[in-house]
């Protein structure tokens, strides 16, 4: 079903994640424009336009100075790299010869040859091209007002959110000097270099909105929610109460735990864990975003089905799937085939006498070919921001990961001739769920890029236990013996293989079991966003060294007991007492 926004409500591309309400700025610059006239002394021109250059290089210097302290060296590389463009010796040379043989003034040169670049880069087929159309732009313009000895305006308002047609990466640092609190363009899309300026500096952006412009004015009250793309001019009574309570429920997370947000997942000897969250479509990705994941390694795409009782056509799995892969952008999302069957009822009248081990996973996609085909040309178009990542469930053969490697192919294909644009590198992994694809780990992860342990599935299929079973769910432990050694013997064989090994299945949610599974080489954790918080902090107070060693002490224990009495010392050694407080029921 198809949502009903209020007419004051502008929908864009979500590009940089948070929630304010604040006044409205227009923000326009004045459009240089560009007459082709002779010149009569060329030398003086070509010195006039030496100068301009050596002005541009200077302001960029300043705001690349101001970026560095404000968003890090590595983030304000974007500056030096249109430092470079202002320093290219063939660009330099085409423009004074031109203003020498042509007798023509360096204004037009200088934008001729520039748009030359831009020419190229709004050919491309990538969007990431033709965004940095925008930036070429940017310095063409700086290097005409400094030939016409025009002032660089960029002094705004304090504490509003700005309103134009287009941003520069320039104008998004230098507007932090006066406290701006959101962008809103008509304009540009997640890849521009003023999009990831923005989320470097925690400033909620929505871009792409065609319309803002003209629709917005000054001092309209904005609400502007970068984590769904929405901007609502204006807003009534109804949509400040909920968007405050929203707001509210974002700082509800608790002072400690949210000042671990923006800190990296890394023990305290310096190992680095990659921490990701679990969802299913419908959850509120805001969640996901305030609590510090570092992207999705896991989408639940059932939801898409069991919510409408019928399996969704490639349009709407798209919108889906696009609108997941820009409200996470750049972070990558883990997107998970339909995983039907089992304890996941199938949207047809098919009754079997036993689910978990029928017509179920990869099995039931593969035996429904056309359906498989729709999701996947879904998925791969919506990949073109490069930022997705496809995974098949339930995988129990290698001629499973070759026909299923095999279909991605076809699809590319189809995309191809229809001229469609996607990831032709989209990375390809499996879920470990069944005890074969344990066992064979290794080669099932030379097939694939990554390898994901779904826990649930493989603790009841190795112990044979039906964990939805009441008379013997005692006996799905996590920790028995049998399944540590698993999990040990797929995170080495797979990583001998060149694959990433991830979890995604609820051990890795469990605090008792984190220091164990990080012990045991995992490089990336899969959770649920509430409790994703709380592993981080897990995960920051723990020594690689000293869970390697617990893991390993935990491999030679013949029953579940020995290792949760293991860890619980562990924590009791190594921990305070409000992490030791989590462990408590």
């Amino acid at each position: 079903m198809t949502k009903q926004f209020k007419k004051n409500v502008l929908k864009g591309i979500a590009a940089a994640p948070g929630i304010i309400i604040s006044k409205a700025y227009l923000y326009k610059k004045d459009k240089e424009e560009i007459f082709r006239e002779s010149v009569d002394d060329a030398e003086l021109a070509i010195q006039n336009l030496k100068d301009a250059l050596e002005k541009s290089k200077k302001e960029l210097k300043k705001i690349f100075e101001l970026a560095v302290d404000k968003m890090g060296e590595k983030r304000a590389g974007i500056f030096e790299a249109q430092l470079m463009i202002l320093d290219d010796p063939v660009l330099l040379e085409n423009v004074i010869k031109r203003i020498k043989t042509e007798k023509l003034n360096p204004e037009f040169v200088i934008s001729s040859e520039i748009s030359k670049y831009q020419d190229i880069m709004d050919a491309s087929s990538e969007p990431y091209m033709k965004e940095r159309s925008h930036d070429i732009e940017d310095i063409k313009n700086r290097i005409i007002r400094n030939l016409r000895k025009k002032k660089w305006k960029s002094r705004i308002d304090s504490d509003v959110l700005v309103v134009t047609d287009v941003i520069t990466p320039a104008d998004t640092v230098l507007f932090t000097r006066v406290n701006v609190k959101g962008y809103i363009t008509d304009f540009g899309g997640l890849t521009s270099h003023a999009a990831i300026v923005a989320r470097s500096l925690n400033i909620p952006a929505v871009v792409g909105l065609h319309d803002a412009t003209s629709r917005i004015r000054d001092n309209d009250t904005l609400i502007v929610d970068g984590i769904n793309g929405i901007v609502i001019i204006n807003p009534d009574e109804e949509q400040l109460a909920q968007y405050k309570e929203k707001i509210k429920k974002l700082h509800q997370f608790g002072s400690e735990l949210l000042k671990l947000r923006d800190k990296p997942s890394v023990t305290t000897d310096g190992k680095k864990i990659v921490l990701q969250a679990n969802v299913d479509l419908e959850e509120e990705l805001e969640y996901v975003v305030q609590n510090g994941a570092e992207g999705i390694g896991l989408v639940r795409t059932e939801q898409l089905f069991q919510v409408a009782d019928s399996f969704p056509d490639e349009e709407t799995q798209f919108e889906v799937y696009s609108k997941l892969a820009e409200k996470l952008y750049p972070n990558e999302i883990t997107i998970r085939t339909f995983d039907i069957g089992g304890d996941k009822v199938l949207p047809l009248d098919i009754k079997e006498p036993n689910p978990f081990l029928g017509w179920r996973g990869i099995r039931f996609l593969l035996d429904n070919e056309d359906l498989f085909k729709t999701q996947l040309r879904a998925l791969l178009r919506a990949s073109s921001h490069r930022n997705i990542k496809v995974m098949f469930p339930m995988i129990g053969s290698i001629k499973e990961i070759r026909r299923s490697k095999k279909i991605i192919e076809q699809c590319k294909a189809e995309l191809k001739d229809a001229g469609q644009h996607f990831d032709n590198d989209l990375p390809i992994g499996i879920m470990i769920e069944v005890p074969s694809a344990a066992v064979m780990a290794g080669d099932f992860a030379a097939e694939v890029d990554f390898v994901s342990i779904g826990t649930n599935d493989l603790i009841q299929y190795i112990l044979a236990v039906d964990r939805g079973n009441e008379n013997v769910f005692e006996q799905y432990q996590e920790f028995h013996p049998a399944i540590v050694r698993t999990l040990k013997h797929i995170i080495t064989e797979g990583k001998k293989n060149n694959a990433t090994v991830s979890i995604c299945g609820e051990m890795a949610a469990d605090i008792l079991a984190v220091p164990l599974l990080i012990g045991l080489g995992l490089d990336s954790l899969s959770v649920s966003s509430s409790i994703l918080p709380h592993i981080k902090k897990i995960i920051r107070s723990i020594k690689y060294s000293d869970v390697e060693q617990l893991a390993n002490e935990c491999l030679k224990f013949k029953v579940e007991e020995q290792i949760k009495t293991s860890i619980h010392k562990y924590y009791k050694t190594h921990f305070a007492d409000d992490i030791q407080q989590l462990l408590k029921d």
